[in-house]
């Protein structure tokens, strides 16, 4: 779809009125209004603040491109606004916007949304494309100049001379606005330093104006601007530069002078570097992308399989049970989906794309089976959980990269036996080797913690409150926590229920203090970090510790020391309110089996409430300001 295919001379406004950014949003939504694109004016306003209160849509450079999907749009649409002498939008740069888009979305539209910021974003990094926008005379002027523009833009791009050829790949988390507004910075700086370059872009549509084999070998240079994992297979002997993407918007001209003059390290096919001392030391690389590409495949599992087992218990605590007189086949289903299946390959996804970020594919397989063993292969039948899992990823990662260099020896003629027997082979032997030597010692730290709380059972209520809470938070699914809770549930099949009661509000506070604190402190958080929090309300709600680890696993010094005192403090207030629970799980689904009635239910959500809210302004102040970073 083309931006004029949303944009008309009725959603226009060449003079805007508006003095401040509340007005500027009042006549840009009233101008989609008369023009028959809201069915609800004041609901869609309502998501446009909505928006702006996660952080500003004023990107610099005089552009601002407020926008919100919703049902209170009749008719995708977008309002271009002009205000002459500018006014302050709260932009990133703090300069006056003169240039407003507003893009209404409706609930159907699918990626039209995301396509259309996306090219926006990209088409306002050019100064001549503003400048023509800026002088427009009329409404059909405008409709033009962007005509013109995206006619442009679909020219596919070449590389126009057989030498000196620069190559870059841009790449942002959401594959929004930042993935083209730093390819658009490349490409200007670029032509004005007479430098040839292409640029690939990973973007929410896919990948763009794709990097060919010939276009690597003639290049001179490789630049590598991404916040997430990005495919370099084929780059081998070539120079490549590796960056954040905010590089590349605020420092294009240093990025094309040093690939211009070759000062990278030269990339290996193992996935390492040689050279590494010419590199960008601040670069988003190593231990923190492995880590971030583990994260990411393996969230869609917590998100998936916990809601599930969640929903399960809307039928019955005991629903999933067939010996149980609650039992319920489809309750069983869900749960073998979301329990036996999805929640079960949690750790091993993790750690089979984190060996993978760092090997490539060679390293998935091994990765896998390491995080296989780490959950499955311990004292007692038990696991080491997902610190087990990180600690196999990041083995069969660089085992399978040292595989790689000490079979680079081998003749030619073996070259297709070592990714098909070779490393598959010895990586997943040394992997299991030594998991299966270290996951029973990290496990037997789960035995050894069990038996210490069935000591302090007879201990002030209070402590083993605070230490019974603060342990859901240690490790979020591994053995301190998988100790606390089976304490719980032995306390609750004696007849005692303080004890599961306590170890369910101590869980349920990582995820829901999270959460807060992306809402609250939204500067220190990313784009995406800001949507898996909307994320960890539902989960947290629902007793999923879990969701909380992508933000434990990227910033475990902050976030699990925040985790734990709030989990602590919850679990104490629980205990001081001498709260009973009679079931083993659900969270809010089983709020209603607490012993006491409707006020011993209210202090229980009020402990949880208070541990979630310290823990989520500890971590929002120890978090660093990204706009500041």
């Amino acid at each position: 779809m083309k931006i004029t295919d949303l944009l008309t001379t009725k959603t226009i406004i060449l003079n805007m009125s508006a003095a401040s950014k509340p007005e500027a949003i009042d006549e840009l939504i009233g101008k989609l209004d008369k023009a028959g694109k809201l069915s609800d004016r004041d609901e869609y306003k309502k998501a446009i603040e909505a928006r702006e209160q996660q952080s500003t849509t004023g990107i610099g450079e005089g552009i601002a491109i407020p926008h919100a999907k919703t049902s209170a749009v009749a008719e995708p649409a977008i309002a271009f606004g002009r205000s002459q002498e500018g006014l302050d939008y709260e932009s990133l740069d703090g300069q006056p916007t003169n240039l407003f888009f507003m893009i209404a979305a409706s609930e159907g539209a699918n990626q039209t949304h995301l396509e259309t910021l996306s090219r926006l974003s990209s088409f306002l990094m050019d100064k001549e494309f503003r400048a023509k926008l800026e002088t427009a005379k009329t409404e059909s002027d405008v409709i033009e100049a962007i005509n013109a523009k995206e006619a442009e833009e679909d020219e596919e791009e070449e590389l126009s001379s057989p030498e000196g050829k620069i190559l870059a790949i841009t790449a942002c988390p959401t594959g929004i606005a930042h993935t083209y507004m730093a390819a658009d910075k490349l490409k200007d700086t670029a032509k004005e330093m007479g430098i040839n370059i292409k640029v690939q872009t990973n973007g929410s549509s896919g990948v763009k104006n794709r990097l060919t084999e010939e276009d690597i070998s003639a290049a001179d240079a490789i630049i590598v601007a991404a916040d997430t994992k990005v495919d370099m297979s084929g780059f081998n002997g070539k120079p490549v530069i590796e960056v954040p993407v905010a590089k590349a918007i605020h420092e294009p001209e240093d990025l094309l002078n040093k690939a211009v003059n070759k000062d990278a390290p030269v990339y290996q096919e193992d996935g390492n570097s040689s050279d590494s001392s010419s590199g960008d030391k601040n670069q988003r690389t190593g231990f923190y992308k492995h880590l971030m590409n583990g994260v990411s495949n393996m969230l869609p599992f917590v998100v998936g399989g916990g809601i599930l087992i969640a929903i399960s218990f809307f039928f019955g605590i005991n629903a999933a049970n067939p010996d149980s007189d609650q039992y319920n086949r489809f309750a069983e289903m869900l749960s073998i989906i979301g329990g036996g299946n999805a929640m079960f390959l949690l750790v091993p996804v993790l750690a089979g794309f984190i060996a993978s970020s760092i090997a490539d594919r060679p390293g998935f397989a091994p990765g896998m089976v390491g995080g296989l063993i780490a959950i499955t292969s311990g004292t007692d039948g038990t696991g080491s959980g997902f610190l087990g899992g990180l600690i196999a990823g990041f083995l069969a990662g660089y085992l399978t990269v040292g595989i790689k260099k000490v079979l680079a020896g081998l003749p030619n003629v073996l070259d297709g036996l070592k990714t098909v027997l070779f490393y598959p082979v010895l990586s997943i032997f040394g992997t299991g080797m030594i998991m299966l030597l270290i996951n029973p010692p990290l496990t037997s730290i789960y035995t050894g913690l069990l038996s210490w709380l069935e000591g302090l059972s007879g201990a002030n209520i209070a402590l083993v409150g605070l230490i019974l809470g603060g342990m859901m938070a240690v490790d979020m699914g591994g053995p301190i926590n998988k100790a606390a809770y089976t304490f719980g549930l032995a306390t609750l099949q004696a007849g005692n229920y303080e004890f599961i009661a306590i170890v369910m509000a101590g869980g349920m506070v990582p995820p829901l203090a999270m959460a807060i604190s992306t809402t609250l402190f939204k500067n220190k958080y990313s784009d995406q970090e800001r949507e898996t929090g909307k994320t960890a309300y539902a989960l947290g709600a629902f007793f999923i510790t879990e969701g909380a680890i992508p933000f434990a696993a990227a910033d475990p010094g902050r976030v699990i020391p925040s985790m734990v005192v709030g989990s602590a403090l919850t679990g104490m207030l629980t205990a001081l309110f001498s709260i009973h629970l009679t079931a083993p799980h659900g969270g809010i689904v089983v709020i209603g089996l607490v012993q006491g009635g409707l006020t011993k239910a209210m202090l229980y959500i009020l402990a949880i409430l208070i541990g979630s809210i310290v823990a989520a302004i500890i971590v929002g102040f120890l978090k660093k300001d990204l706009r500041k970073a």
